[in-house]
């Protein structure tokens, strides 16, 4: 009879410890859910300063969940979006220090995991790399980029972003066809549960430059 108390307490604390494990992995989905669906709204729902603005606040908020996660490569990958974007939204020069906070979140979460949320600090950098002007001015190099995508694509072959930035990235630089096959692609990519706004926004955004690749390809 001892023996069987001992076990059923052991297996009960057991239990609790994986209970207890498992309710900050719960706490931290759920922030980092909504620190995507605020950065979809921010970004999709939002015009000019009403961005920008909207962005800086976000960026408080991605900042401190990974100050409170430090081993979670999935908070920095999203600190490090919400930063580009804000980057992208306060346009300029001042936006350079914002594009490499961004640049350093998101190397730190590839030193973390590398593979983590489908490989999407890849996409995110590589996307980065050739949006941010390069040297004198800033640290933007189209080849880093591509090399950073095709990692992201080697990860995630029909992710949405990783085709999507791909595609842009290969018309920028003339690549009309190879852009096509991509953003065909990222059309196809399979609906993203939880992330509905930003697929749909993505999908506006597809749409767009396919109409204009196909317009150069005419």
């Amino acid at each position: 009879m001892r023996i069987l108390i001992t076990f059923v307490a052991s297996g009960a604390a057991i239990l609790l410890a994986s209970a207890i494990e498992a309710a900050p992995d719960a706490g931290f989905d759920a922030e980092l859910a909504a620190v995507q669906q605020a950065w979809a709204i921010a970004n999709y729902e939002n015009n000019g300063d009403s961005r920008e603005r909207a962005l800086k606040s976000l960026e408080v908020t991605a900042s401190d969940l990974a100050a409170r996660n430090p081993g979670r490569a999935e908070a920095l990958i999203w600190k490090g979006i919400v930063e580009s974007t804000h980057a992208d939204a306060k346009g300029g020069l001042g936006a350079l220090s914002l594009a490499r906070k961004a640049r350093a979140s998101l190397e730190a979460a590839l030193e973390l995991d590398p593979t983590s949320l489908e490989g999407s600090a890849y996409t995110s950098l590589g996307t980065l790399y050739y949006k941010v002007p390069g040297f004198p001015i800033g640290f933007g190099d189209r080849d880093k980029a591509e090399e950073l995508l095709h990692k992201a694509l080697e990860i995630n072959p029909e992710g949405i972003d990783a085709n999507f930035f791909y595609g842009e990235l290969q018309y920028e630089r003339g690549n009309y066809a190879e852009a096509l096959h991509s953003l065909e692609k990222a059309s196809r990519a399979a609906p993203r549960p939880g992330r509905e706004l930003a697929d749909r926004g993505r999908r506006q955004e597809i749409a767009a430059l396919t109409d204009k690749v196909r317009g150069k390809m005419s």
